[in-house]
């Protein structure tokens, strides 16, 4: 497995946010994670990702395991340096700098002029509306070509793990279709995903398997064609029918 977590348990002061849960993500997949708000898919993102701690949570039992070595305590530079790289949800651009300064930021462990230019247009190949606005400043960007520079930014180390979360948030319904595309097309490009979502319909369109989660804990597992299936997913989130 490239990613592989056992018996997860996780706290913010003396309450726990997540109870022994287990998930992983084998190379060449894309995994989704799902369940309600609070239900604890965004902090087991944060946990593998390496910012928990800036969010005032710890880890307190089980394993993280990324290429079969523990990652717990590493710090994000370093889990980027390893080939992992995150979306946070909200995009979180750089509102002040530019559209190619924010590409730039996103290579910023290179140190190789060259290879980020490359990288730079790699980048805009995968999202051209991005191209015509390269000197213009991230914050004036819309949703969807804020979310496309959080992907883009997220690619410009050509990471082996992608996590993502909520890329549908606050996005038009054409934009949230067209990035999920492109998670795809990232994906065939041999990109492995970690996918937190809300958009339970969207996200099993293009996921391989998926985890539920529900107040802390792994509720349901399987894979995208079994949970399309199962009676409770299509009840909770999918509208019933």
């Amino acid at each position: 497995m490239l990613l592989d977590v056992k018996n997860l348990t996780v706290a913010y002061g003396h309450a726990k946010a997540i109870e022994t849960a287990s998930f992983s993500v084998a190379s060449g997949e894309i995994v989704a994670m799902l369940g309600p708000n609070g239900a604890g898919k965004s902090t087991a993102l944060r946990a593998v990702s390496g910012i928990l701690p800036a969010a005032g949570g710890k880890i307190t039992a089980g394993e993280v395991l990324y290429r079969g070595q523990s990652i717990i305590g590493l710090r994000p530079d370093e889990l980027v340096s390893q080939g992992m790289s995150l979306v946070p949800e909200g995009r979180r651009v750089f509102s002040s700098m530019t559209v190619r300064e924010n590409l730039e930021m996103g290579a910023f462990i290179l140190h190789d002029t060259k290879k980020t230019r490359g990288r730079t247009d790699s980048v805009l190949a995968m999202f051209p509306p991005l191209r015509d606005r390269l000197a213009q400043k991230a914050g004036t960007l819309s949703g969807g070509e804020q979310q496309m520079l959080s992907l883009g930014r997220a690619l410009m180390l050509q990471p082996s793990l992608l996590l993502v979360d909520e890329p549908s948030l606050g996005l038009s319904p054409n934009f949230v279709e067209a990035v999920f595309e492109k998670l795809q097309e990232i994906n065939r490009g041999g990109t492995s995903i970690l996918l937190v979502e809300q958009n339970a319909s969207m996200a099993l369109d293009v996921c391989h398997r998926a985890y539920v989660f529900e107040t802390g804990r792994i509720a349901l597992s399987g894979t995208r064609a079994e949970l399309l299936t199962n009676a409770r997913v299509s009840d909770i989130f999918l509208g019933g029918g």
